[in-house]
């Protein structure tokens, strides 16, 4: 446990120098509480830019939801994932014949033992500049706990630092923007929650020259 500790000092260390990522609460703080933490997704560093940018104490109970088919590829990955980031490991492409466990609900355990979780709804990276439709999964796992708060976070030139392809990172300025928290309404329908959720992160983006 003590080498996963230093290795996380290490990489949260190491993506704020490398990004000099400024974290903006605008709407919310810090505070200990199960929450999730749902962003634009541009990069394989994005959760990374997130939990980095998190205070010590949260970043300790703050966990990534993360493909499985990318992260367990390779011994050095398969590590970072699992022993630093203890990341909840989802099957994007799962087998008719073995569904495997249902994400929600290995979510949902993370949850229910106090850990934070960090998703990105538009379930791929998106190398545009338009963000793309949400998946369902960001719904049902609020459905499944009303109680918890969803935190929009709008990640700014992450994409430019580590463009699709690149082996080198640009140095460049960063800024992630937490918004407001948003719970699930109690009649409230897939449609209108994703549709609610998806504008609170825009209402983040910084606004076009």
């Amino acid at each position: 446990m003590a080498l996963e500790n230093l290795t996380a000092s290490l990489i949260s260390g190491f993506a704020q120098l490398l990004t000099g990522v400024r974290a903006v609460w605008r709407g919310c703080q810090p505070e200990s509480r199960p929450r999730v933490y749902f962003g634009n997704h541009t990069s394989h560093g994005d959760f990374v830019l997130i939990w980095a940018s998190l205070p010590a104490a949260l970043r300790r109970r703050t966990r990534p939801v993360a493909a499985a088919d990318y992260w367990l590829k390779g011994g050095l990955r398969r590590y970072l994932v699992q022993g630093v980031f203890r990341a909840v490991l989802v099957d994007r492409r799962p087998s008719a014949h073995a569904p495997g466990p249902n994400p929600v609900d290995r979510m949902g355990e993370a949850l229910a033992a106090g850990d934070s979780l960090i998703l990105f709804p538009e379930g791929t990276r998106n190398l545009g500049d338009e963000l793309l439709p949400f998946k369902s999964g960001i719904y049902h796992l609020a459905r499944a706990h009303p109680e918890v708060e969803f935190v929009p976070v709008w990640i700014e030139n992450l994409g430019r630092v580590m463009p699709k392809g690149a082996l080198v990172p640009v140095p460049l300025l960063c800024t992630l923007t937490f918004g407001q928290p948003l719970r699930i309404e109690p009649a409230e329908d897939k449609a209108s929650f994703l549709a609610r959720a998806r504008t609170a992160l825009l209402a983040l983006a910084p606004a076009a020259d």
